[in-house]
């Protein structure tokens, strides 16, 4: 007669895994725990990040990429350039450009609250003469009032950025500040603009009421420029020669959107950073799931000597083990999984971004739990297996 031990279908494997599993069911929350944290810890990051970038896109689409910024820059003795007169209908005439809109910060004059605010302290505020086109040219929104206008631009009137108005706090359209000792009245405050936050510090005026009661010289500061989607690269190309033929070096042309996107550059860094100690708990409890195996196996020394006994074989005792560490390491991934996925959420839905989290990043959670657990109890059964049948009946 050849007798052939009988062989264990994967069905069989799992359920002598989750037996072992639920006989120990607080070291078995313990060890789940571990894994748990280190892959929500994982997914959160890589779900925060993800949902931050998905803000920036949401953003930019909103907001748009065709935006260029054209500034003076410095002469080669580190002094401060001009923009020209003739810059901005030199700017209008470029093909390609959609919208063009300038503002002129007026160095000697400064905004306050009243009349009786010390001159030195100024908030870090700048007060800039606007074009009534600017609010569409950088995507700009009111909070709260109404923008400039041709009728109203030669009147003190003042609009706050969202910064300004906080510093000063002043946010009711209505009232009145002290701009370069002149009353001006506030009637509006913008939201925080992302393609243009030197608005943000700034009390936006006309520019006639700038030159009327501010001495504003009329020179521009900064000039926004859209240009068509398909040709930005070329507008940006032209723009410093069009702006100051004279001088073209002189001038500085930049992408606000460029900004945005090094910034999700360095947001990118720091998610590697995270991700890295994410790892670590990872590891910490891999650690623990193998600490558990161990455990199990020096305490079920009688178990694996009967099933021996009964001719059971070392690779039936090990694929037990590995079936059981493998099952406590998903059920801690799975856990894992959903508690990072949950802290995303919350996450996003506070801060008003979208909930993105990369399909890959929880399949990669539980593949690399279920990489972790094989590792660990591969030891653990490569030992029970070992374990003859006398030596393990013959265990206290």
């Amino acid at each position: 007669m050849n007798l052939r031990p009988a062989r264990l279908s994967p069905a069989d494997l799992i359920r002598l895994g989750s037996t072992g599993l639920r006989t120990r069911p607080l070291r078995v929350f313990l060890s789940a725990l571990g894994i748990a944290i280190g892959v929500a810890a994982m997914i959160a990051v890589v779900g925060i990040s993800g949902s931050g970038r998905a803000e920036i896109d949401r953003r930019l689409d909103r907001l748009g990429t065709n935006l260029l910024r054209v500034a003076p820059g410095q002469e080669a003795g580190g002094k401060q350039t001009a923009l020209p007169d003739e810059a901005i209908p030199m700017i209008r005439r470029v093909g390609p450009v959609e919208r063009v809109a300038a503002i002129g910060v007026v160095d000697d004059a400064r905004v306050y609250r009243n009349e009786h605010i010390p001159q030195g302290r100024t908030s870090s505020l700048q007060i800039a003469a606007a074009d009534p086109t600017l609010l569409p040219a950088v995507g700009a929104e009111l909070a709260d009032g109404r923008w400039l206008t041709d009728a109203t631009e030669e009147y003190p009137a003042v609009v706050l950025g969202a910064t300004a108005a906080r510093r000063l706090d002043v946010h009711q359209p209505g009232q009145r500040l002290w701009l370069g000792g002149t009353w001006f009245s506030l009637v509006g405050v913008l939201r925080p603009v992302a393609l243009a936050p030197e608005l943000d510090t700034s009390a936006l005026v006309g520019r006639q009421a700038a030159g009327t009661y501010l001495r504003y010289d009329g020179h521009a500061s900064t000039v926004y420029v859209r240009a068509r989607d398909d040709r930005v690269p070329q507008v940006r190309a032209v723009l410093a020669a069009t702006a100051n033929p004279a001088h073209p070096s002189g001038v500085v042309v930049s992408r606000p959107s460029d900004a945005l996107a090094a910034r999700e550059a360095a947001e990118s860094a720091l998610t590697g950073l995270l991700l890295g100690l994410g790892g670590v708990a990872l590891l910490v409890g891999g650690v623990g799931v193998g600490n558990t195996m161990v455990i199990s196996v020096l305490e079920r020394r009688p178990e694996i000597g009967l099933r021996r006994a009964l001719g059971a074989t070392s690779g039936q005792i090990r694929g037990q083990f590995v079936a059981e560490s493998l099952l406590l390491s998903a059920l801690g991934g799975l856990a894992g999984t959903v508690l990072g996925t949950a802290i995303t959420a919350v996450y996003a839905t506070v801060r008003g971004w979208p909930t993105a989290v990369p399909p890959w990043a929880a399949a990669a959670g539980c593949g690399v739990t279920l990489v972790i657990g094989a590792a660990a109890g591969l030891y653990p059964a490569v030992r029970a297996g070992r374990l003859a049948p006398t030596e393990a009946l013959a265990s206290p």
